[in-house]
């Protein structure tokens, strides 16, 4: 079997697509990985829909003891170290900074993305539960959505699809895929090939992507 990046190494290749004083806010899942992955000397401020904002990452095994705080958690109910200038909100202001515009970047989950950039991350249709959450209002006003997943899901279905069957979270509203396999963006013309893990060929990843990838030149080998 090829190598896949693991959970933590998709979250690190996330962390790349920050930048100085952004303001980021991580869904559930893969996404909240990312705090853990800020490149040294970067300034990211990371806002929680529960309202927090300026918070460090999260609380790891080896620290839990002395710095889990049951009245400081993200939006998925994980402890989060504190830092210096760190501020906290009502729901109301939080939801305000991101229905307002504020939120620079938001890196989310996802059960299927389409190759018009639809996102489907709120309900799984098999189960017929779901939570939205502050899904929706992200990914309509996020400056940029970035998705991180495994590229199938568990039974081998695409989970990049030419149209979504579950329900929608927003229409057209990704602008860059991580997956464990590749890297891929969005474009007015459809799915664009960037980056490949080591080892994978081209043919490989179009094998387990349901929409024609486009590929203007030959896709870089993913770095971490």
């Amino acid at each position: 079997m090829k190598a896949k990046l693991t959970r933590e190494l998709i979250a690190m290749r996330a962390a790349k697509e920050l930048f100085e004083g952004a303001v980021v806010n991580l869904g559930i899942g893969i996404p909240t990985l990312v705090s853990g992955f800020v490149p040294e000397g970067l300034t990211i401020v990371f806002q929680t829909e529960n309202g927090a904002l300026g918070f460090g990452p999260l609380v790891g095994p080896e620290d839990f003891a002395r710095l889990a705080d049951v009245d400081l958690v993200n939006a998925g109910g994980q402890y989060l170290i504190p830092v210096p200038g760190m501020c906290f909100f009502s729901s109301l202001e939080s939801f305000a900074m991101i229905r307002g515009g504020h939120i620079d970047i938001t890196i989310l989950g996802a059960i299927e993305v389409s190759e018009s950039g639809d996102l489907a991350n709120w309900m799984i249709p098999q189960r017929g539960v779901g939570n939205i959450g502050g899904g929706m209002d992200l990914a309509f006003n996020a400056k940029k959505v970035i998705v991180t997943m495994e590229h199938v899901a568990k039974d081998g279905r695409p989970k990049i699809v030419k149209k979504c069957l579950a329900p929608l979270t927003a229409p057209g509203c990704v602008d860059l895929i991580i997956t464990d396999i590749a890297v891929i963006e969005v474009a007015a013309e459809g799915l664009a090939l960037k980056e490949i893990v080591s080892g994978w060929t081209l043919d490989e990843v179009q094998a387990l992507t349901g929409p024609r990838l486009i590929v203007e030149k030959p896709p870089k080998i993913i770095e971490l």
